[in-house]
């Protein structure tokens, strides 16, 4: 087969336009094209007024000869290649007998059961291997009830939220499946694939930007542990890991297996740490064990929420509410005078902005849609990238940062929000007009922005010396990009938009230092993985390297090359 890039038709063509321009762009007689599929479409809307979509398309011809006649005739057309083979290779299988011969082997374990852990499990289940997952929080229906309890009526569940549960912090979003990684083996496509088969609507597989939302997730995950469990896989609910079980000294250390908070052991040679980003008290274990990890970067900022309409009219003018082009996004950059760079997070159309704390007497925000994208409002994070010595137990100090020091700085600006919000989980907020102003005080209410955050939202002045809702240099250089944006975004800057406080998870704080081999570099048979772990940052990402690692893993088990070593 043959594939054509930068194939581009406007956006209104006929449905049966796609078959002549595939024939005019390959040269070659209408009967000579069998058929074609659609391997990815995205669209350009920089001329609002003549938006044109972009196919990216697979053609199969009528016979080998007449595919190497076009191919060799295209030779110097970049924009022509052989179709490149995306199915996915397992590193190897295990033998059905493969626990009951030879030396007694342990049972890889996964810790966490968030998009990583969930794709790292699969793979080692349609390996063979019989994963056994641990999950501190509860399987996902479960999960979304003690989560609604703490939108509808302040009641906070710390085991099982937005944070903690079946699924990870990926069922509570917009449920984006694309990324920036690279992906030279099309380890996407497998995550794709698998969603598509557990129920996700099969458009995923070709639009430029996928995304599912939260209610279908929530069935596609339980299909998915379905799936692991035929195959001889285990997932333990209610399981925290709290300790880890090593052996040896120095270059010898070696894991065994991992502790409950019952005090039941599991004993294994392969131990994936699938973690989200809020396993606080797991990353303090890590430490206390030796585990070595190291401070990251990450930002901090508010929610920002728009009328959906001011949206995609900036973006799509007249050809706002195309059911093509559905709910607009956004993807913003600035760069403040103080040396901070601003930017949209996480940017959710048609969403709603949801309380996503994991601890008590806390507030975090992050954003939600559903497939639809059909709410009133858009939001995004608009975050501050900070480096680990902004937020360092030592200011000025020299030597590395403690990983534990972020978390810290997290804490401590989430319980501002709480007390700015009064309490009972309500957010701070603050109208857009009234920050950029730096008005003092609250606003006397909502204008035509009504904020989507439940339990609610308190309206205050976010920028009161002495009870500041973010660091000085977070609030200057946000209060700078806001009219920035406006420039590219129109009516971003309107002046009853509503920004809710505070955004603080956007990801990790701190990365468990791993090798090429995806272990531990100072536990062997230990392996960091995902976001928690500092080496995603979403759902597609997440799973990606949930897949390299169970790769790495299976392929230590079965004495064979991992992928990409060979």
């Amino acid at each position: 087969m043959l594939r054509i890039t930068e194939l581009r038709l406007p956006l209104n063509h006929a449905e049966d336009a796609l078959r002549p321009a595939i024939v005019a762009r390959l040269g070659v007689p209408d009967d000579a094209l069998k058929g074609f599929t659609v391997f990815r479409r995205a669209y350009d809307a920089r001329k609002k007024t003549a938006i044109v979509l972009i196919y990216t398309l697979d053609c199969e011809l009528a016979d080998a000869a007449t595919e190497a006649h076009v191919a060799e005739r295209l030779a110097g057309d970049r924009q022509i290649r052989p179709t490149p083979d995306t199915r996915y290779q397992f590193a190897g299988h295990a033998p059905v007998d493969f626990y009951q011969r030879g030396e007694p082997r342990r049972r890889p374990v996964v810790v966490g059961f968030g998009p990583c852990g969930l794709f790292a499990a699969l793979i080692l289940a349609q390996m063979g291997l019989r994963p056994v997952v641990l999950e501190r929080g509860k399987q996902v229906r479960e999960r979304t009830k003690d989560t609604w309890a703490l939108w509808r009526q302040g009641v906070l569940t710390p085991e099982s939220n937005v944070q903690f549960g079946e699924g990870g912090a990926g069922t509570f979003s917009d449920g984006k499946l694309y990324s920036q990684i690279s992906d030279a083996r099309h380890l996407t496509r497998k995550v794709l694939a698998e969603f598509v088969q557990a129920g996700a609507p099969e458009e995923i597989l070709y639009v430029s930007k996928p995304h599912i939302g939260t209610f279908r997730l929530v069935g596609m995950i339980e299909k998915m542990r379905a799936d692991i469990e035929a195959l001889g896989g285990e997932i333990r609910f209610q399981q925290q890991v709290t300790d880890l079980l090593i052996e040896g000294e120095g270059e010898g250390r070696h894991v065994r297996g991992v502790e409950l908070a019952d005090g039941t052991q599991i004993r294994s040679d392969h131990v994936v740490l699938a973690l989200g980003h809020s396993a606080r008290d797991t990353f303090a274990m890590l430490q206390r064990r030796g585990v070595m990890m190291e401070a990251k970067p990450f930002s901090i900022g508010y929610r920002v929420e728009h009328p959906q309409s001011v949206i995609d009219a900036a973006r799509f003018g007249p050809n706002a509410g195309h059911p093509i082009l559905g709910a607009a996004d956004y993807k913003l950059v600035h760069h403040a005078k103080n040396g901070r760079s601003v930017y949209s997070f996480c940017m959710c159309p048609g969403g709603t902005v949801v309380a996503a704390t994991s601890e008590p007497e806390r507030v975090v925000t992050n954003g939600m849609s559903q497939y639809s994208r059909n709410e009133r409002n858009a939001n995004a994070g608009i975050v501050v990238g900070i480096s680990p010595e902004d937020y360092r137990s030592d200011p000025g100090g020299s030597g590395p940062v403690n990983p534990l020091d972020g978390i810290a700085f997290q804490r401590h600006w989430e319980s501002r929000a709480f007390e700015l919000g009064g309490g009972g989980y309500i957010a701070p907020g603050q109208l857009v007009g009234d920050f950029i102003k730096r008005q003092k005080g609250p606003a006397a209410g909502f204008g035509k922005v009504l904020p989507s955050y439940k339990p609610g939202v308190h309206l205050t002045d976010l920028s009161e010396k002495g009870r500041e809702s973010l660091p000085r240099y977070a609030l200057e250089a946000i209060r700078e990009a806001l009219p920035a944006f406006e420039r590219q975004i129109r009516g971003f800057s309107m002046a009853d938009a509503v920004l809710t406080g505070v955004e603080t998870r956007t990801s990790s704080p701190l990365r468990i230092n791993r090798g090429r081999n995806f272990q531990s570099l100072n536990v062997h048979g230990l392996y960091p993985a995902g976001e928690g772990a500092g080496y995603a940052g979403g759902i597609m990402s997440a799973g990606v390297d949930g897949i390299e690692v169970a790769e790495a893993l299976g392929a230590a088990m079965l004495g064979v090359p991992a992928p990409g070593t060979a």
